[in-house]
């Protein structure tokens, strides 16, 4: 019988990408998202790339009879969550909002699973719960910490899923700590769009390219990495949405519980995605070079072994194709529908 899952977010960037791979490796899916940072017409996209219809329900994760009604109506095998606040520097300015739905909503999901009988989440964490501290690689058994609020709620849920797990020893999750996901799907129908100033590299240069920006600000070129700008470990989107799918495999079919990186494994610098950017665009991009920003740390990549190990996790995308990509997705115009 066909496996249903609950995709939280599932019109948001990381979420429509697992969604395609989710119906591609068999899954039957329903998608819950509030719009706050999606558009309804994702909907269509994903229809257009999967060739089935999409089901999806319009209902925010705060809303707790709305949660109940949607595990009332239909019967889940497994939740993927990402719905959430995701902007670090928002996250500064407006705490107790990210506190609110990042925690909050991670404690009423739990609490509709828990009611329904639903005993397997893969949960979107993040690279931001490492300690600064730690040296890359980054494994999952070194130090954690937070500098914002983010990475303080994506923390919190870590630890809130560690104790549900301990009281219920019948619910199973897989802790899914990204890195930096970039480009889109080979389809150009979907991708990174961001409402307002990216906080992602990739989107940022993206604007440059097409003219929105003059340049890119390149925050210290001074760094001890072999071109004095910052490393960080990019992956491609849709290598990342295969990992939940393969962490979601795990939960269902070995009910095993995991805690892992997905990242390619190794850095990439600013210059060398403004650069390969630059040749998927046809042109020299500009950009300035700006004094280091405070907090800003030379390299951050993973080690990507316990997810090779334990999923049997892999990437196929490098970061020609993460820049290829992201100017199809850009230069189709399906972004704007």
């Amino acid at each position: 019988m066909t496996k249903r899952i609950l995709l939280t977010g599932g019109l948001g960037y990381i979420g429509s990408h697992t969604y395609v791979a989710l119906v591609a490796a068999g899954y039957d899916v329903v998608i819950l998202d509030n719009l706050s940072n999606s558009k309804r017409s994702v909907c269509d996209r994903l229809a257009q790339i999967t060739g089935r219809d999409t089901t999806f329900v319009q209902a925010d994760i705060l809303d707790e009879p709305a949660l109940a009604q949607l595990f009332s109506d239909y019967d889940f095998d497994a939740v993927i969550h990402f719905a959430g606040l995701k902007a670090v520097g928002e996250s500064v300015e407006k705490p107790l909002e990210y506190m609110q739905v990042n925690v909050t909503g991670l404690v009423n999901i739990l609490q509709a699973m828990q009611a329904a009988s639903v005993n397997a989440l893969v949960f979107s964490s993040s690279a931001t719960v490492y300690d600064v501290s730690n040296t890359s690689p980054l494994r999952e058994d070194m130090q954690t910490g937070f500098t914002n609020p983010y990475g303080y709620t994506k923390l919190t849920c870590e630890q809130i899923l560690e104790q549900a797990v301990a009281a219920n020893p019948s619910l199973k999750t897989g802790v899914l700590r990204y890195f930096n996901p970039a480009g889109a799907d080979v389809s150009g129908l979907i991708g990174e769009d961001p409402n307002d100033i990216p906080n992602n590299l990739m989107p940022y240069i993206s604007r440059v390219a097409i003219g929105e920006y003059e340049f890119l600000r390149v925050w210290g070129d001074d760094y001890d990495t072999p071109d004095g700008t910052g490393v960080r470990d990019y992956i491609h989107v849709s290598d990342l949405a295969n990992g939940h799918v393969l962490s979601l495999n795990a939960l269902l079919d070995r009910d095993e519980s995991h805690l892992v990186n997905l990242g390619r494994g190794r850095g990439y610098s600013v210059m060398q995605v403004l650069n390969s950017y630059s040749r998927a665009c046809g042109r020299e991009l500009p950009y300035q070079v700006m004094p280091r920003r405070a907090g800003d740390i030379a390299e951050m990549y993973a080690d990507v072994e316990r997810a090779k190990q334990v999923l049997g996790f892999t990437v196929s995308r490098d970061l020609d194709d993460m820049c290829d990509s992201s100017w199809n997705w850009i230069t189709t115009g399906a972004k704007d529908a």
